[in-house]
C-alpha cells in the first residue's frame, strides 16, 4: 500500500487556467449530498415544505454573509457572481418547482429539490453554445448549498485553508470558493468534475491560479499530503514526481513565469508589426469581473460582450431598466475603451418560459440569434433601447449574431431604428452614430459578404461557429473533434472572402472567435488582413508578442504559401515548421 502511495503518478483532465504549480495535495471535501428519496403522507408535506423554505433561507444568508465577507477583502469587481447565486435563489422554477414536488409526488424536500435539478440540467444540456450549457453547473452550486443546509452540512471554508503552496484536491469548486482563495496559501486546484468554460474557471483564469479540471476521480486517489504538480497549459497532474519530473517542471515554471512577466511587459505598447501595421487586440467577455484581467492585460476594449446571462437562470425577461444598467455597468468599467455588444444569441426554448415557443428538432438550425429576436420583435426592442441609453455612457458598438442574409440584416436595423425614434421622442440621450456590425459565422453570409458589406459598419467572424457551418461537424462531440480544423482550405478561403468584401466597402474585418486568441495563426490572421481580433484577455500578450515580431508583407507571403496546400494537415505542418522562424517566436 505504503509502495503504491510513493509511486510517481501521472493523471490527464481538462487545462482549464494556465501555469504551473508545484506544492502539497490537499484534499478538501466538496463531495455532494447524498439524497434518499422517502415517501411523505399527506401531513407531512408542510413540514417537508418548510424544511426546504427555511435551508433556502440558510442559503440565502451564507451568500450574503460572502458577499460581506467579500466586498471588505477583495472590492467589488467579483460580486457579480454572488449576486447570480442569489438571483438563482430566487428563481420561480427552482423553488415553485421544488414546493410543488414535495406536494404532488408526496416526497421528502431533498428528493423533490434534486428532481427538480435534474430539470435544469436537462434544460441546459441542449443548448449548442458551450458557454452558455456550462451555466448548469451555477444552478448545480446553488443547489448543492441549499442541500448542505437541509442536512446540516457544513464544509471547510477555503479562504481558511493555510500552510502555503496548497494544491486543493476537491470534487468540483464554486465560484465562490475560488473567490475565497488565499493565493499566499493555495497556489492551485484541481476537480474530478468542470469544464474549461464553467463559471469556476472563468475565474481561476481570471485570477490567474493554475488549475485542472474533469479528472473524473481524482478524489478517489490516495494522494492527500503528497507532492504534486499540476500543468493548467496541458491538463496534466503529476503526484509523487521523481527527481527528474520534478527538475523538469521546475525550469518548466521558472520558464512559464518568466515569460508571463516579459509578456506583461507589453501591455501598453502598441499592438503593432515591425512595420506599423496595427491590429486592434480586444476581449471577449460574459461577466463584468472578467474586465480587470482584460485591462492587466492590455486589452484595447471588449470585441464581443454576450449578453445571454442576462436572460438565463430566470422565469421572467430582464426588462429595459435592469439590461441598461448592466451594459452601463460594462461600459464605464471599460471607459474610454469600447464594447462590443452582441444582441441575444440563443434559442428561445432556452430562455424564459413567457416566449411560449415551441420545441425544435434541432435548435442549433433553429430559431435562436437573430432569428429569434425578428420573431419577437418586442423582446428585441427591449435589448436595442437599453443598449442605445447606455450608448452615452461611452463608446459602444452593437452587432446581430447568426446573419446569414441581406433581410435580416435590414429588418434588424428596422427596429434599431424604431427604438431610435421612440428614445428621441421620450427626449432620451443616446449615440445617434452608434455603430452597427454584424456576425459572420454562417457559410450563405460568407457567400453574401459583399452585399452584406454595403449594409453595415463591421464584420465581426465568429470562427467557432463557421468553422462548425462549414465542416458540418459538432465541436463539441468527442468523436467528431479531429475534424474541427481552423485551418481547412475551406475555413481559409472564406475567411479571405469576408476579409476582401469587407475591405472593398470599406469597412472593418473583426474576428471574435477562439481561433483569435491563437498566436500560433496570428500571422495567417495578419496576412489575410484582419484588423481587430477579440480573445480572453490572458492571451492577448502571447498574440501581441508575436504580431510585435511580424512584418505585414512575410504575413501576406505566408498566406499565399498557406493557400496551395490541399488539406488542413499540410496547413498545420507548414506552420508548425515555418512560423517560429520567419517570425521569430518560440510560442511556449
Amino acid at each position: 500500500m505504503d509502495s503504491a502511495r510513493n509511486e510517481t503518478r501521472i493523471y490527464r483532465g481538462i487545462e482549464a487556467s494556465a501555469g504551473i504549480a508545484i506544492g502539497t495535495a490537499r484534499l478538501t471535501d466538496r463531495s455532494r449530498v447524498a439524497v434518499t428519496e422517502v415517501s411523505i403522507g399527506d401531513e407531512e408535506v408542510e413540514l417537508e415544505c418548510a424544511r426546504f423554505l427555511a435551508a433556502l433561507q440558510d442559503a440565502r444568508e451564507e451568500l450574503l454573509a460572502v458577499k460581506e465577507h467579500l466586498a471588505s477583502s477583495r472590492g467589488p469587481e467579483h460580486l457579480y457572481v454572488v449576486d447570480s447565486h442569489l438571483l438563482i435563489l430566487e428563481d420561480g422554477m427552482l423553488t415553485r418547482g421544488t414546493l410543488d414536488l414535495i406536494a404532488g409526488d408526496k416526497i421528502n424536500a431533498e428528493a423533490a429539490l434534486k428532481r427538480n435539478l435534474l430539470k435544469f440540467k436537462e434544460f441546459f444540456s441542449a443548448i449548442e453554445d458551450e458557454y452558455l450549457r456550462e451555466r448548469a453547473g451555477d444552478v448545480e452550486t446553488v443547489v448543492e448549498r441549499i442541500m448542505r443546509a437541509m442536512v446540516g452540512k457544513r464544509q471547510e471554508c477555503i479562504g481558511s485553508i493555510d500552510g502555503g503552496k496548497i494544491v486543493i484536491v476537491a470534487h468540483d469548486l464554486s465560484p465562490t470558493d475560488i473567490l475565497q482563495i488565499d493565493k499566499n496559501n493555495v497556489i492551485g486546484f484541481i476537480t474530478d468534475l468542470g469544464g474549461r468554460t464553467s463559471h469556476t474557471a472563468i475565474l481561476a483564469r481570471a485570477l490567474e491560479i493554475p488549475a485542472v479540471v474533469g479528472l473524473e476521480t481524482i478524489t478517489g486517489e490516495d494522494i492527500d499530503g503528497l507532492p504534486i504538480i499540476i500543468d493548467g497549459t496541458d491538463g496534466t497532474v503529476v503526484v509523487n514526481p521523481d527527481q527528474d519530473t520534478f527538475r523538469d517542471y521546475l525550469r518548466r515554471k521558472q520558464r512559464y513565469d518568466y515569460l508571463e512577466q516579459e509578456f506583461l511587459k507589453l501591455r501598453d505598447l502598441p499592438a503593432e508589426t515591425i512595420d506599423g501595421h496595427r491590429i486592434s487586440l480586444m476581449g471577449n467577455i460574459e461577466f463584468a469581473e472578467e474586465i480587470p484581467t482584460l485591462k492587466g492585460h492590455g486589452g484595447e476594449g471588449i470585441g464581443l460582450y454576450r449578453t445571454e446571462m442576462l436572460y438565463m437562470n430566470r422565469q421572467g425577461l430582464p426588462d429595459e431598466e435592469e439590461q441598461y444598467l448592466a451594459y452601463s455597468a460594462i461600459v464605464e468599467a471599460m471607459a474610454p475603451l469600447p464594447i462590443t455588444i452582441r444582441t441575444l444569441d440563443v434559442g428561445g426554448d432556452k430562455l424564459a418560459t413567457d416566449l411560449h415557443l415551441e420545441d425544435e428538432m434541432n435548435p442549433a438550425l433553429g430559431l435562436r440569434a437573430i432569428r429569434l429576436s425578428l420573431r419577437k420583435p418586442e423582446v428585441f426592442k427591449t435589448q436595442l433601447r437599453a443598449i442605445l441609453r447606455a450608448s452615452v455612457r461611452g463608446k459602444i458598438r452593437i452587432f446581430f449574431p447568426m446573419i446569414s442574409g441581406v433581410e435580416e440584416v435590414r429588418a434588424a436595423k428596422a427596429i434599431l431604428e424604431e427604438a431610435k425614434n421612440e428614445l428621441r421622442a421620450e427626449g432620451v440621450p443616446f449615440d445617434n452614430a452608434i455603430e452597427v456590425g454584424i456576425m459572420i459565422e454562417i457559410p450563405s453570409a460568407v457567400l453574401v459578404a459583399d452585399i452584406l458589406a454595403r449594409e453595415v459598419d463591421f464584420f465581426s467572424v465568429g470562427t467557432n461557429d463557421l468553422i462548425q457551418y462549414s465542416l458540418a461537424i459538432d465541436r463539441t462531440n468527442e468523436h467528431l473533434a479531429h475534424l474541427y480544423q481552423p485551418m481547412h482550405p475551406a475555413v481559409l478561403r472564406s475567411l479571405r472572402t469576408v476579409v476582401d468584401a469587407a475591405h472593398a466597402a470599406g469597412i472593418r474585418a473583426c474576428m471574435c472567435g477562439e481561433v483569435a486568441g491563437e498566436s500560433r495563426y496570428l500571422p495567417i490572421l495578419l496576412g489575410l488582413g484582419f484588423d481587430e481580433l477579440s480573445m480572453t484577455g490572458v492571451s492577448i500578450p502571447r498574440v501581441k508578442k508575436v504580431l510585435r515580431r511580424a512584418v505585414k508583407a512575410d504575413a501576406q507571403l505566408l498566406v499565399s504559401r498557406a493557400f496551395t496546400f490541399s488539406t488542413a494537415a499540410e496547413v498545420e505542418a507548414f506552420l508548425n515548421s515555418e512560423i517560429s522562424a520567419r517570425f521569430s517566436e518560440s510560442f511556449d
